[in-house]
């Protein structure tokens, strides 16, 4: 069972209250997808009886049920009491909390910009270099973790202050399998393929994108995943880390470059249903719509996990529409690349309870609780895939697991001025006919402005 093993001695000690059993979604010892041992293992070595903490994350709703259904594992396993809650204005709140001296124990943020501005003001607790040494030894792409969880403290020396839990993945293209099949085309391999691809699918009479990137106010953000997603691509992804620091100007020619292989797709009458002055005006929610038209109005879209969401009513994945990896391009060496986002936890006060809290997220069962539920995505190498709740969760954490790098949303880790800004609205222009160095030009004066 290499681990995925029945209830040990301590699991049968914590179920001798059956009150506390009942609470947990899965009875522990029971569902052999789940490594069980490693709940075992954490509850020996934590007794923690009588302590709480709170715990303050983006989660609302359904979402708000599914965290706490692990977090009841968690306190089964410790005994400590445990407090979640949000609020609609979440990033606000954590600010004036942690300024105000009234922090929560756990803060679980998805915005790595809010986070480095935290950790500046002295407001996090580092999380010391043996977490840092197990993500790298434990997550895919390890190192590219730590990174997205290291900032510089008020001293200015950078240190370990978030730890990624729930991860979602942006470098997917979907399509509707049917049509393939019936037109002949293979799922690409490399880049070279599903440029090979698109310009096969022109010559036989069709066209090979749907693209969209109206949004009402927040109009051209599809693009900046699109550029994201090309600039791992074509460049070491030191280069997307200097761009999105502005260390590298978007007047560069890697960020120009990538922006025109986006253009590459975008920008080509045949290549985009509607011709490409549909891009800037077609609603990305509308725009997977040409998958599912007969005859198909398009072959693929680019989007990230979320969009099967504005897919037909009925739609089955797997079945009715797919995905695979936006693929690397084979001659460039680059590895597997992977662009996504997440929420990373970490501590705001210091104590016995939240350092547990951190040690729980490091066992598989933190994780297979809500992998077998909805939504949940992990780089965690330890964890069974098959605890994933559907195929079309369990074939996007494959895709993490195969990573060689990851990197968080560029637009997200920008001052908001440029990446829910100027990036958008420069996109939208060079969508429309505006030179890649001349959009380039005016998102850098931008930014070179702020002060």
């Amino acid at each position: 069972m290499n681990g995925y093993l029945c209830a040990g001695a301590a699991t049968l000690a914590l179920l001798a209250g059956a009150a506390a059993a009942q609470e947990l979604k899965f009875a522990p010892g029971e569902d052999v997808r789940f490594n069980w041992a490693s709940y075992d293992g954490f509850a020996e070595a934590y007794n923690l009886d009588g302590q709480s903490i709170t715990i303050f994350g983006p989660w609302r709703g359904e979402d708000q049920v599914l965290v706490e259904s692990v977090l009841a594992y968690f306190t089964a396993a410790t005994g400590v009491t445990v407090s979640y809650s949000s609020s609609e204005n979440y990033e606000q709140q954590i600010v004036i909390d942690t300024q105000a001296g009234s922090p929560p124990d756990i803060a679980i943020l998805p915005q790595p910009g809010l986070i480095g501005d935290l950790a500046a003001k002295g407001l996090l607790v580092p999380l010391g270099d043996d977490t840092g040494a197990w993500l790298r030894d434990n997550y895919a792409a390890g190192e590219s973790w730590v990174g997205l969880g290291t900032y510089a403290g008020a001293d200015g020396a950078k240190a370990l202050y978030a730890f990624p839990y729930k991860i979602d993945v942006k470098s997917l293209v979907w399509y509707v399998p049917e049509n393939f099949e019936d037109a002949g085309y293979e799922v690409p391999g490399t880049m070279e393929d599903l440029r090979a691809l698109t310009e096969e699918i022109v010559a036989d009479g069709g066209t090979p994108w749907c693209i969209g990137l109206g949004s009402g106010g927040a109009t051209g953000w599809p693009a900046t995943d699109w550029v994201e997603d090309m600039l791992l691509r074509t460049a070491p992804p030191d280069v997307y880390d200097r761009w999105v620091t502005n260390d590298l100007p978007f007047t560069d020619p890697a960020i120009t470059g990538a922006i025109k292989e986006f253009g590459w797709f975008a920008r080509n009458n045949a290549f985009v249903d509607g011709g490409a002055a549909a891009v800037a005006t077609t609603d990305f929610r509308d725009s997977p719509k040409g998958l599912f038209a007969s005859p198909p109005k398009c072959y693929m879209h680019h989007q990230a996990s979320f969009i099967p969401s504005f897919f037909p009513e009925g739609t089955e994945l797997g079945r009715d529409a797919d995905f695979f990896y936006m693929p690397a391009y084979a001659g460039k060496d680059l590895g597997k690349p992977v662009l996504g986002a997440g929420t990373l936890a970490m501590i705001t006060r210091d104590g016995e309870a939240a350092r547990a809290f951190i040690a729980f997220l490091k066992t598989p069962i933190a994780h297979e609780i809500w992998m077998a539920q909805s939504g949940f995505l992990t780089p965690f190498k330890a964890v069974n895939p098959e605890a994933y709740a559907n195929a079309a969760l369990k074939k996007q954490g494959e895709i993490l697991l195969n990573a060689t790098t990851f990197r968080f949303d560029g637009s997200d880790l920008m001052p908001g001025k440029i990446g829910a800004g100027a990036f958008w609205t420069g996109m939208v222009d060079y969508a429309g006919g505006k030179s890649a160095e001349d959009v380039a030009a005016e998102i850098q004066a931008e930014w070179d402005a702020i002060k």
